[in-house]
């Protein structure tokens, strides 16, 4: 495991984004879908944006996917991140008909293109946080 940098901002985890965050410490991906309409939303909230349904079902989803975009981060939005850089920031097309962002496990963006194939990976940062990282797929 590795050490998180105590200066590094941590996600807030509420009641609503728990079943997602505990299927990262188990490296599963879940996602929430709306149990109405069946539309698969990420982040996880409380109303569907295709129907307005507040009921939700969880599901384990593939983790694959295509980069729809990324950037490469140059310059550290906060001070916790200074070490990392440069770091690479994708948007990822889902095998599951949504989008995810999430950091590239490398960080040389010179094979990316869009389109290429990616996989989720997991960062086990301590016993209470895992965090999603794409790698690329072959």
């Amino acid at each position: 495991m590795n050490m998180i940098n105590p200066d590094k901002p941590r996600p807030t985890i509420t009641r609503e984004t728990a079943p997602y965050w505990d299927g990262l410490k188990a490296h599963r991906l879940m996602l929430q879908r709306c149990s109405g309409c069946k539309v698969v939303r990420h982040y996880p909230r409380p109303m569907c944006a295709s129907c307005f349904s507040l009921n939700h079902e969880w599901f384990e989803a593939s983790g694959r996917g295509r980069i729809h975009s990324w950037v490469v981060n140059h310059h550290a939005f906060h001070a916790g991140f200074r070490s990392e850089i440069p770091y690479v920031l994708l948007t990822v097309d889902l095998l599951e008909d949504v989008r995810m962002v999430a950091p590239l496990l490398e960080s040389d963006a010179s094979p990316l293109s869009l389109g290429t194939s990616v996989v989720l990976d997991y960062e086990d940062v301590n016993a209470d946080l895992t965090l999603p990282r794409f790698r690329i797929h072959e």
